[in-house]
């Protein structure tokens, strides 16, 4: 797939005021400091759509951006920032779960998790609410740049074999790195095969 345009669209903390539509939305979420807004950047090929911030946590809202006039990416305030208030996480958790358990156009979540640590039990933790929701999702592990081809697929294995102990069928996933535009071609691809399915219903 190119990315002829991607263009900013609206930011909101309430899924009922996300734009109207049946746009198909793929949504990006992961625990801060995850390279969400670098890889989204990356998939773009813009260096500056998704703001990214050395200070974790900096995603506040449901972003929106148009790609191509026909998909919407949609940034999602990242989760498990532990400075934030008690009241904080709560108003965190409720823009999250609206989003994800309301908004219908929202056709897959992609849960972002740092490819260079031991499985956490937040992301898992997560993942398994997803699964109990019902919440079609894919795992992309990043920064894989960071760690030697051998490391780095050996922690994408450890990882997998985490999720089978509770899980009968894994969610696809993908090896990316914001660094290096690996994986670009492969989640791109996904999306416009989950695109093209839809067009033919």
């Amino acid at each position: 797939m190119k990315i002829k345009s991607a263009e900013y669209v609206i930011s909101n903390a309430d899924a009922r005021k996300c734009p109207e539509g049946n746009i198909p939305e793929y949504a990006f979420i992961g625990r801060s400091n995850v390279g969400k807004s670098s890889l989204i950047n990356m998939l773009t090929e813009r260096t500056a759509l998704a703001k990214t911030s050395a200070t974790p946590g900096k995603t506040l809202l449901i972003n929106h951006f148009l790609i191509n006039k026909e998909w919407y990416i949609v940034d999602l305030p990242g989760y498990g920032y532990a400075k934030r208030s008690k009241d904080s996480r709560e108003k965190f958790r409720k823009i999250i779960e609206g989003y994800i358990l309301q908004r219908e156009q929202m056709t897959n979540l992609f849960v972002l998790v740092d490819a260079r640590h031991d499985p956490q039990k937040i992301d898992l933790d997560f993942m398994y609410w997803l699964g109990e929701n019902g919440i079609p999702f894919s795992i992309v592990f990043t920064k894989m740049d960071k760690l030697g081809k051998v490391a780095g697929v050996t922690n994408v294995k450890k990882y997998l074999n985490k999720l089978r102990e509770s899980w009968e069928e894994l969610p696809p996933y993908f090896m990316t790195s914001s660094e290096d535009r690996r994986g670009r071609e492969e989640l791109l691809a996904y999306i416009e095969e989950i695109n093209e399915n839809i067009k033919n219903q």
